[in-house]
């Protein structure tokens, strides 16, 4: 009994031994390593249509750049386009497409340009329906004119200054977008519009409308592409080379065309690198305005 106990003994402490051999060769695990989370950057373009139709224009592009730059962007529209440029002053915007931030102050915040949308040059003007009995400026004198809202440079700003110019008074509302400024002129609401031509254009072709210009601007570049310098320049750099080669890419050229039907544009939509010098047109137009309009 003594030697088996002894034997027994011997057989538990080698396996004991064995099974402290055994777990000291298997790795504790690693500790569970935190999660790394891309920022999300916010794209805010001024609402140049209505609501719905430009959350339908703009985010399949958006998601679009976000796969192909691997930058993870977030469409950020506010009710109107001066709600929309709203975000980017208060600095809750990281890229944008606008012309919005070409005045001397605006200008002091840094933005920078990186591309535009390819298309030929816009005007300012001032329209009504092709069956208005109005067929001069002086004519709109003591009457309603819609503007999308008081942010919309070419469609507002530069069409004011020049009933300013001519001494037209006029009563001004703002409707909210370019759309809703063309409603309130074919419902009689208004007796003429100032806008933008491409959005003439467009809504012209859309809504089967007829337009008659009473005023033309000289020309602008279209609305810019722009970041914020908070953006780093790496992710700048991928977020322009995903939009300015989306008409290269099959999948990118499918969400152009759909696009550019969708508003009824005239000419492929794609995107063009474009620098602040493609701007002039619109720091010469602050140069000038009205102090009021600036």
């Amino acid at each position: 009994m003594r030697i088996t106990f002894r034997a027994g003994l011997a057989a538990l402490c080698a396996g004991l031994l064995a099974g402290s051999a055994f777990a000291a060769a298997v790795p504790a695990p690693a500790p569970a390593q935190a999660p790394v989370y891309t920022p999300v950057y916010n794209f805010s373009p001024v609402n140049q249509y209505n609501l719905r139709l430009s959350a339908s224009f703009w985010n399949p592009i958006v998601a679009y750049v976000s796969e192909k730059s691997g930058v993870r962007l977030n469409l950020k529209l506010g009710r109107t386009s001066a709600d929309t440029t709203s975000f980017i002053l208060a600095n809750e915007v990281d890229f944008a497409f606008t012309n919005h931030l070409f005045s001397p102050e605006r200008a002091k915040m840094g933005w920078t340009v990186f591309g535009r949308r390819r298309a030929a040059p816009l005007h300012a003007q001032i329209v009504v329906p092709a069956d208005s009995p109005v067929r001069s400026l002086a004519q709109l004198a003591g009457g309603t004119v819609a503007f999308p809202g008081p942010e919309a440079l070419v469609a507002y700003k530069v069409t004011y200054a020049e009933l300013l110019r001519a001494k037209v008074p006029v009563a001004v509302a703002f409707a909210g977008n370019m759309d809703a400024a063309f409603t309130q002129l074919f419902s009689g609401r208004a007796r003429a519009a100032g806008a933008n031509s491409q959005l003439v254009r467009n809504y012209a072709e859309r809504e089967n409308k007829a337009f008659r210009v009473l005023w033309s601007s000289p020309p602008f570049n279209d609305l810019a592409l722009m970041a914020s310098k908070r953006v780093p320049p790496a992710q700048v750099r991928a977020v322009a080379e995903a939009f300015l080669g989306m008409e290269r890419d099959p999948q990118g050229r499918r969400i152009l065309a759909a696009a550019a039907e969708m508003i009824h544009a005239p000419e492929p939509l794609a995107f063009v690198a474009a620098s602040d010098a493609d701007y002039a047109a619109y720091r010469a137009f602050y140069q000038a305005a009205p102090a009021a309009l600036r």
